[in-house]
């Protein structure tokens, strides 16, 4: 038998590579991989609760309702925009639906939507703004936020409603998967999580939303409604934020007007960390939940190491500053 030729030979190591690099996480993925795993395994040097199923369960219910608006924020980033307004938008609507069940005597199945409702009007009014008089996203988002956290204050008359029907507060119960306790918020979350993975890789409109973070006039060139699509994501991430002030309503059993007050910095701060660039176009959904854990196994092993919290924010800062200093150089090399 001849041995195999020179080509050949090279075309097999091609074949191998390239089967390699589907197998490995895009480049912007591995990063944020390879920092989760670093603090794992610190973490679990430090603590000998640390590395269980039972922890890991509670960073995941910790970290359900940031991930969620994450999601939203996500979608936005990757048009190169940005969203302030998140999480005023997120406590008005579960202020709103709590209100509508526990006041008016409106059934939650009916009063839930309510809450969503209001978060989607937000992000539609945002979209509105940045498409139609070209308002840059951070001056519009800054200007719903506050908006928003008045409206909650005004409407609720700065009171935390208690006395919740139970199916507001469904999410927050839990179900055994082996000797661990996991909440069906989590569940919900990391459903949220595949289905945005799959819109995201697979469909068209998915697409679309990285062509217009990447180059908008091109987009536009080619026949992509650009108004639409960017109106259609801050709908979307209104919806998310109506999904995670469900979220929170069910893991706090109130609804809170004072909630959500540093969510926006903390779903940017986990959109950066997951490796989606501020420059808009490139990014992933897998990352963003991969910067999501992160900062939730930060704060959890720094408290099992008994860090105060002033420090766990210390740590939080200095990893945006670094994602984002990583981003600025990928884009100038680019």
């Amino acid at each position: 038998m001849a041995a195999p030729t020179h080509g050949a030979r090279r075309d097999a190591g091609k074949a191998v590579s390239a089967r390699l690099k589907e197998l490995l996480p895009p480049a912007t993925v591995l990063g944020p991989v390879m920092a989760l795993l670093a603090a794992v395994i610190f973490f679990s040097t430090q603590s000998d609760r640390f590395l269980t199923g039972q922890n890991f369960s509670l960073i995941l219910q910790q970290v359900m309702v940031v991930g969620v608006i994450a999601i939203g924020q996500t979608l936005i980033i990757l048009t190169a925009g940005i969203d302030l307004s998140c999480g005023m938008a997120m406590a008005l609507g579960s202020v709103v639906a709590t209100k509508f069940a526990v006041d008016y005597g409106l059934s939650p199945y009916l009063a839930i939507p309510c809450g969503m409702l209001v978060c989607i009007a937000i992000g539609y009014l945002n979209g509105a703004l940045v498409t139609s008089i070209k308002l840059p996203p951070f001056i519009v988002t800054l200007g719903t936020m506050n908006i928003a956290f008045a409206a909650t204050q005004i409407y609720s008359q700065a009171q935390t409603v208690t006395g919740l029907p139970e199916a507001m507060t469904f999410f927050g119960n839990t179900f055994r998967l082996g000797g661990t306790s996991i909440t069906y918020g989590t569940v919900l979350m990391l459903g949220l999580y595949v289905l945005t993975y799959l819109f995201l890789r697979e469909t068209a409109p998915g697409r679309h939303v990285y062509a217009v973070g990447n180059n908008p006039e091109a987009a536009r060139l080619t026949g992509i409604a650009t108004g639409r699509v960017l109106v259609g994501v801050y709908m979307l991430a209104g919806l998310c934020y109506g999904i995670a002030a469900m979220l929170s309503v069910a893991r706090m059993g109130v609804g809170d007007p004072q909630g959500g007050q540093t969510d926006n910095l903390d779903s940017i701060t986990a959109v950066v960390l997951g490796g989606t660039s501020l420059f808009g176009g490139r990014g992933s959904i897998v990352g963003t939940f991969i910067g999501v854990m992160i900062v939730g196994v930060f704060r959890n092993g720094l408290t099992l190491m008994g860090v105060p919290s002033v420090y766990q924010i210390l740590v939080t800062g200095i990893l945006v500053i670094l994602a984002v200093a990583a981003d600025q150089l990928t884009h100038k090399k680019g």
